[in-house]
């Protein structure tokens, strides 16, 4: 109608060129649209009059530049956004039509002021208003600079990032499709989106793309025009996009191949891209004789790709099987090459390793590993490259290498197995000269970034399996030497040398000796740490000789070798070579004396090792051991010549490292001796007699001089250094008697009286100058200060040892008339203020002396223990981040704070030591949670120390269990310790279990096991006929029932392997092993709490460890029965979450009964219990009870009961029907797998009770999770304290050991079956439906740009659905997923503010990207309404009215508005009299109505189908 009035105005009005200035002045949003009517009909209407068509284009000239080019740049305008949208947007149509009927000028001058607009700036309208111009002037732009200019102009914008998304979106949707349709400017274009230089990003250049695609990829017959199908940058970009990170990006580029694959299927044409980068394939080609398998592929490859963007893994799992079809369609049978390029497969396994749903990474990791086991692959274009770069950043997830449920524990996980098996063929596949590059870069990998312990292991492991081939050199050497000192640095202990092993078998496997020097070799071992990895006496040790033995002589010869005329080396020369220059003395004294640093000395004596076990294994006769040693020897027989080397002979701070150097050696000389030959052992003696002599005069001098001199100080340092050694070697080696010697009673004397703390003055600055200067030194003052006082404490620890009472009589003091109690008060308080002063790596001696001072202390100054205590803890909760001496000085804190008589004497006063002791032992155990190890250490020298005492005299053994019971807590505590470990934690766990055969070995006390190990062996020692033991467990069962009412109280329901779960499970195992040893009277108390326990609502382990308690109980003592059948006696409200444990209990009456003479009476109650819930509503309990019932009445029919034969026909009866009548379904499964259940098929209470049923059998049938199940191997490993030689119940019996978990799981915990499928590839797939060919990307550039829509072009729906009634975000997220789905044309809701919510989003899952959206406020409805009839809309409403439609009989108009009502008040009556019809969806239900979101839905979808049918009935 628009056109015909318009056409018809035209025709009578005699100026047209006067109508359009009379229109545009001034230019409102109504007179812009009828301009823009008016122009476009006289574009369109062909050539006028000569002096008409001059009068018209200056007309149009007028109103191009004076009025909608100001209207565009915001000059002008209504007040309005509404009326200042349609007036820009009737602008823009208007200055395109003045473009056409001007020509190249107006085109031309547009364009000049647009550019210059953009070059001054001025924000993001003037940005927009040029743009606007350009997109009108580009079509008719003839001037090369001018288009050039254009070009760069638009690809500028494209290229902006940040804030200029929404200019370039502007530019991809308007301005490039423009200059695509200039002939002269689309290969400009091309070239500076796919250029070499300057390229924009991958997603604005698919934006872009996704714009040019009509000009670029035309649907019509092909032309001479550009193809973008032959540019093999536009197929790498398509392939960038397909695995970006972006998911719009990602639908662009699919959006692209699909076009490219449409078109190409249409032509039918020979087509072939060129190859990139000189590769056999080409990225993308077409034959019309293959048109059939090239369709083929590509529609699984789209399918494939569509189906991953899901991210659901049940989704995705049946469509991984077309991978393999696909591998068979891109590989030529007769020609055993690629028909298709493989980066095609890539970007799949891409978008795989990226998904956020780690699943689905692995499924895609095991598959692309898989590969090359079952398909026979020819040569691997860029595989190597992926498998460096993506492969192995997807390979740093931890989580993926978990085991499966069917794994066995240790086993290795499904990705360790193909990680190991396809470096191995991968390997094989390679040409030679290609794989040492590919292994150094796979290793160099494994060093570019920090990776996690666990995926550093695997992939090491993987490296080791590769079969031996010499393909790395000195740089892959290197290489594995930077993995072990960067990468694995902060790694786990155990996986750290675990991985260690495996990389020193990778390098004995691959490297290529003739490439590599022993000083390469050496470097690289000395990276493996002895107390982790290469140690002596181990496989790993041996493989080691082997492989050097075997390879003797063929190693590269060292630049710095001295055997020149040799071409290789020997180790044996190597290692001679390596001696004489670790012992070279300087030419001349002057000469600085460097000492030899640890590092160079490990290296000396691990190849002097490995170089004598390698001779052991030589048939050929090499120099022997001797000489290796000879230079060292000659070094020590100087020690012998001279005794007082240590002490007079130094006078610089340098010369304490050569005295160290001494001083280690005395220890092990004495050590040899006692060992090898006895005889030298006097003359050792005398020189250690007169080492301490010439000490203890060293240190009593008086230097009359008030400046000390270096010289005296130093010596002063080196004297109470060697007196430190020399009590060392006595407290650790007694056999060698040296208390005998007559000078240690003058040390005993030397140390009593001396001062402690005693602090060195600094030397002068001159000399300071000269001595501390020095080069060797690697020692400042304060350290040398330091260490001092640290060896006075040494040496006062040794005396307090050895001569427990002090000296009290010395004639040269003034200190005779003090008591014993002040000396070792004025000691511990020396010991505090050394505790302040010393480093804390320095304080272990300290501790050690306080250990024998606080006990004697505690009751006469309890404060200064205390604080003692106080600092002692500071100290060690500050060395927690260490690792190298906080478990030493640990266990001195251990052994001071908890010292049997320490502990005695706080409990008997109940004071202020008492009380900061138990606060000590929860600081302990906390810090245990996040250090592990700690809480083993304290416990394990408790438990010792209380059942075994040291001394052996009764009254020790009676106060050092005292101690167990005044300390309780402490094994309360360690029965239920252990931590609920991270996921990542558990990942690590679960990998050390795959370590056990490894050569290395470690202390295992620290694993969290340990403790509850050692408190349950603690107490399987205890002895019931000990009255002390007998309170003592008591206590412990007391404390152990309160700590599950505490957690029962705290939270009422709990998870399945929560903390809660696996606290109340523990301390359920722990009562279970006290049980045999409670007597009868303290029992018939406890059992009351057992019974209550049972009524809370617990997990499946717990309720059995209860059950099992109650049978135990009732079976020892069957007296208890009456307080049993009082539990039944509650109502039912308590009774239903906890039924089925009494009735669980009655399942085993045979077992309870089995000590009873009288069993017919209990026979009777517990017929006359089970039979009233046989009959319960619940269907769970009905099953309990019935397998309760068939045991009673079996036992019943066994004893012949003639009481019970009036039962008896309703009974069998009844179980008849359970057996026989409850048909197929649920019903007849459950009732078959609880009699199946190992509870009640296998499980004996009495013959299975045993440590590993309790702490392994049960917990794993119960599927509890794995940290808890504790094997007996632990038992046997984990701790020093042995059960008793007459502990019965250790092992399972062999039924219930090979048991697996059963699919029948307690009342409140859910059943864990699910059923493998293994069907192997499924015969039909969900297929997401992407309607991407009914979808026309936007010719009108008049109507409104909606940036998402657009993107890659939008519906042609004339649908509306209005929602702004709705107010819920979950029906509206709905409602905008299916408006988008179905293709409307545009959603209407309340406020825009609604896509920013969660729950919004989380339904729509993004369709408001893809959907344009109107903001109508329900106070604007009516409007907005009679806006839309005006444009030809029909208004219905979905509502029940009396006058409404059945949906089923409606027929829908193309232009049709969908008006949805509120949730809860439906349309309201001001709006229903504006509706042009009401529609109702027929119901058949008693429910009045449905979701609003449901309703929308069914009418959007039958609009849907009506169109459908009319286009194709059309």
């Amino acid at each position: 109608m628009e056109v015909v009035l318009a056409d018809t105005l035209l025709s009578r009005c005699g100026d047209r060129a006067a109508l359009l200035r009379a229109l545009s002045a001034p230019l409102c949003a109504e007179r812009a649209e009828a301009l823009r009517l008016l122009l476009q009909r006289l574009a369109a209407g062909g050539p006028a009059a000569a002096g008409e068509a001059e009068a018209l284009r200056r007309a149009a000239w007028e109103v191009a530049l004076e009025r909608c080019r100001p209207l565009l740049r915001g000059g002008e305008g209504a007040a309005g956004c509404g009326e200042r949208v349609r007036a820009a947007r009737a602008a823009r149509g208007a200055l395109r039509h003045c473009v056409q009927l001007c020509g190249a000028p107006l085109a031309a001058r547009l364009a000049r002021d647009a550019l210059a607009e953009l070059a001054a700036g001025g924000g993001a309208g003037a940005e927009e208003a040029a743009v606007e111009a350009l997109v009108a002037a580009a079509p008719r732009l003839e001037e090369p600079e001018l288009l050039s200019r254009c070009v760069a102009a638009a690809l500028a914008l494209v290229r902006e990032e940040g804030e200029g998304e929404a200019a370039a979106a502007l530019v991809a949707g308007r301005l490039l499709p423009a200059l695509g349709g200039n002939g002269a400017a689309l290969p400009r274009v091309w070239e500076g989106l796919l250029g070499a230089g300057g390229a924009p990003r991958a997603g604005r250049a698919l934006l872009a793309l996704s714009a040019l695609a009509d000009a670029l990829l035309p649907r019509g017959p092909a032309g001479p025009g550009l193809d973008a199908r032959l540019c093999p940058r536009f197929w790498r970009l398509v392939q960038e996009g397909l695995t970006e990170r972006d998911g719009l990006c990602r639908k662009r580029a699919r959006y692209l191949l699909k076009r490219a694959l449409d078109l190409s299927g249409g032509q039918r044409a020979e087509l072939r891209c060129p190859p990139d980068g000189g590769h056999e394939s080409s990225l993308f080609w077409w034959s019309a004789e293959k048109n059939e398998q090239l369709l083929q592929f590509w529609e699984t490859y789209i399918l494939i790709m569509e189906t991953l963007e899901g991210n659901q893994i049940h989704v995705i799992k049946p469509v991984l099987p077309k991978l393999n079809s696909l591998y068979e369609l891109a590989i030529s049978g007769d020609k055993g090459c690629w028909l298709f390029h493989p980066s095609w497969h890539m970007c799949i396994y891409r978008r795989m390793f990226e998904s956020e749903n780690k699943t689905l990474t692995k499924e895609g990791i095991l598959h692309f590993l898989e590969l090359y086991e079952t398909k026979h692959l020819p040569n691997p274009l860029g595989f190597s490259e992926f498998v460096i770069g993506p492969l192995m950043d997807a390979l740093s997830e931890s989580s993926l290498y978990s085991r499966t449920p069917g794994q066995s524990i240790g086993a290795c996980p499904p990705l360790g197995i193909r990680l190991q098996k396809f470096l191995a063929t991968y390997l094989t596949l390679l040409p030679e000269e290609e794989k040492g590059s590919f292994l150094l870069k796979f290793i160099q990998k494994m060093t570019s970034r920090h990776w996690c312990a666990v995926p550093i292991l695997f992939l090491s492991m993987a490296l080791a399996s590769i079969p031996a081939c010499k393909v790395l050199g000195a740089e892959g050497l290197h290489a594995l030497r930077d993995v072990l000192q960067c990468t694995m640095i902060t790694h786990q202990i155990l996986l750290r040398g675990a991985a260690q092993c495996y990389l020193l078998q990778t390098t004995m496997h691959l490297t290529d000796v003739e490439k590599v020097s022993f000083p390469e070799v050496s470097s690289f071992l000395l990276s493996l740490r002895p107390e982790e990895s290469l140690r002596r006496d181990t496989l790993l040790w041996t493989e080691l000789c082997s492989w050097l033995q075997g390879n003797d002589r063929c190693f590269r010869k060292s630049v710095t070798s001295d055997f020149e005329h040799q071409e290789t080396s020997s180790l044996c020369q190597y290692v001679h070579s390596l001696v004489g220059e670790y012992f070279k003395t300087p030419a001349s004294e002057r000469e600085n004396c460097f000492m030899p640093d640890w590092f160079e000395a490990k290296l000396v004596s691990t190849m002097i090792l490995l170089a004598a076990d390698v001779d052991g294994k030589s048939n050929i006769e090499w120099i022997e051991l001797e000489a290796f040693l000879n230079p060292l020897l000659d070094v020590l027989m100087k020690l012998g010549s001279n005794a007082y080397i240590p002490t007079s002979t130094v006078s610089s701070v340098g010369d304490l490292d050569r005295c160290d150097l001494y001083l280690t050696v005395i220890p092990e000389t004495v050590n040899l001796c006692l060992k090898v030959n006895w005889k030298k052992m006097p003359s050792i003696k005398n020189f250690l007699s007169s080492l301490i002599n010439a000490s203890i005069r060293n240190l009593q001098e008086r230097n009359s001089e008030k400046e000390p001199k270096m010289k005296e100080q130093i010596r002063k340092v080196a004297s109470m250094a060697s007196l430190a050694a020399v009590c060392e070697i006595m407290g650790g080696k007694p056999e060698a008697h040296l208390e005998s010697l007559p000078s240690v009673d003058a040390l005993k004397k030397f140390i009593s009286f001396s001062q402690f703390n005693e602090v060195l003055k600094k030397p002068s600055h001159v000399e300071e100058k000269n001595s501390l200067c020095d080069e060797t030194t690697s020692q400042g003052w304060g350290k040398i200060v330091a260490r001092y006082i640290r060896d006075q404490w040494i040496c006062l620890r040794f005396v307090l040892n050895s001569f427990p009472t002090l000296p009290q009589g010395y004639e040269e003091t003034s200190e005779m008339s003090f008591s014993t109690v002040e000396r070792s008060k004025k000691t511990l308080q020396s010991a505090l203020e050394a505790l302040s002063i010393l480093p804390s790596d320095q304080v272990l001696p300290v501790f050690d002396c306080m250990k024998v001072l606080v006990p004697k202390l505690l009751d006469s100054s309890e404060s200064l223990c205390i604080e003692a205590f106080d600092l002692a803890w500071k100290i060690i909760s500050s060395l927690s981040n260490t690792q190298l001496i906080f478990w030493a000085n640990l266990k001195a804190f251990a052994q001071f704070i908890f010292d049997t008589e320490v502990l005695a004497v706080a409990a008997s006063a109940k004071g202020q030591a008492y009380a900061k002791i138990k606060e000590i032992i929860f600081k302990l155990i906390d810090l245990s949670t996040t250090k592990t190890g700690v809480f083993n250490v304290v416990l394990s020298h408790c438990c010792q120390s209380w059942i075994f005492p040291t001394v052996d005299e009764r009254s020790a053994l009676t106060n050092a269990f005292l101690n167990a019971g005044n300390y309780s807590e402490l094994i309360t505590e360690a029965c239920v310790f252990g931590t609920v470990f991270r996921r990542d934690q558990r990942y690590i766990k679960k990998s050390l279990k795959n370590l056990c055969d490894l050569c290395f070995t470690i202390s295992t006390n620290r694993d969290d096991h340990y403790v509850r190990v050692c408190a349950v062996k603690f107490l399987c020692l205890v002895d019931a006929s000990n009255i002390l033991h007998k309170a003592f467990m008591e206590d412990i069962f007391i404390k152990l029932l309160d700590k599950d009412e505490l957690v029962s109280r705290s939270r009422t329901r709990y998870y399945a392997n929560s903390l809660q779960h696996r606290v109340k499970n523990r301390v359920w195992q722990t009562l279970l092993v006290l049980l045999p040893k409670l007597n009868q009277n303290f029992l018939c108390g406890a059992l009351d709490r057992v019974f209550q326990a049972g009524f809370s609502n617990n997990q499946a382990s717990v309720k059995y460890f209860i059950e099992w308690i109650i049978i135990l109980s009732l079976h020892k003592y069957p007296q208890f029965l009456d307080k049993f059948w009082d539990c039944f006696c509650y109502d039912e409200e308590k009774l239903k979450t906890s039924i089925c444990t009494f009735l669980s209990v009655l399942a085993h009456f045979d077992i309870i009964l089995q000590n009873t003479s009288e069993k017919k009476p209990a026979l009777k109650k517990a017929l006359i219990v089970v039979l009233q819930w046989c009959f319960n509503h619940n269907f769970s309990v009905r099953l309990y009870a019935l397998v309760a019932l068939k045991k009673i009445w079996g036992m019943c029919r066994m004893l012949r009961v003639e009481e019970f034969e009036a039962l008896t026909p309703v009974i069998e009866s009844s179980l008849q029907q359970v057996e026989n009548m409850h048909g197929t379904g649920n019903a007849r499964r459950n009732w078959q797998r609880i009699q199946d259940h190992f509870f009640f098929a296998t499980f004996h209470p009495v013959e299975d009770y045993s440590l590993e049923t309790i702490f392994y059998t049960l917990p794993r049938l119960s599927e509890l999770a794995e940290d808890e199940w504790i094997s007996l191997s632990k038992f046997d490993r984990f701790t020093d304290i042995p059960l008793p030689p007459a502990f019965q119940g250790y092992h399972s019996r062999r039924e219930l050991r090979d048991l697996k978990p059963s699919d029948w799981s307690q009342q409140d915990m859910g059943s864990h079956s699910v059923e493998a499928d293994s069907q192997p590839e499924w015969t039909d797939v969900q297929k997401k439906i992407i309607p991407w060919k009914n979808s026309t990307p936007s010719l009108d550039l008049e109507t409104a740009f909606q940036d998402r829509a657009a993107k890659l072009g939008k519906s042609n729906s004339r649908l509306i659905v209005v929602a702004s009634l709705i107010d819920k975000p979950t029906n509206l997220g709905g409602l905008c997923r299916t408006s988008e789905i179905f293709g409307a044309s545009a959603l209407v809701v309340g406020s825009l503010h609604y896509i920013q919510d969660k729950q919004f989003q989380h339904l729509s899952v993004s369709a408001e990207q893809w959907l344009p959206l109107v903001e109508v406020k329900p106070s604007q409805l009516v409007d907005y309404l009679q806006q839309k009839k005006t444009e030809g809309y029909t208004i219905i409403g979905v509502e029940q009215t009396a006058k409404s439609f059945d949906l089923t009989e409606y027929c829908f108009p193309e232009k049709s508005l969908l008006l949805l009502g509120n949730e809860h008040e439906g349309i309201p009556a001001n709006l229903i009299h504006h509706l042009d019809v009401c529609v109702e969806i027929p119901q058949q239900g008693i429910i009045r109505s449905l979701n609003v979101h449901v309703s929308g839905a069914l009418l959007i979808w039958e609009y849907t189908r009506q169109q459908v049918i009319k286009q194709k009935q059309q």
